[in-house]
């Protein structure tokens, strides 16, 4: 079962992607990150739009 959304480390591992590189997407506007209290979460469905607009280009 997928999970509805990611931690930080988990989302890194799964798309091979460095906080660095996340964290420019970030403040770039392109994936919007979740604060439920002090945990930083990524919706699956954020995830793969912004995979998916990547491989548009």
């Amino acid at each position: 079962m997928e999970p509805v959304a990611y931690r930080i480390r988990e989302f890194c591992r799964i798309y091979v992607i460095s906080r660095t590189a996340l964290y420019r997407e970030v403040k770039a506007g392109r994936l919007r990150i979740l604060k439920p209290g002090k945990r930083s979460l990524i919706e699956r469905a954020e995830a793969e739009r912004l995979f998916a607009s990547l491989r548009e280009k």
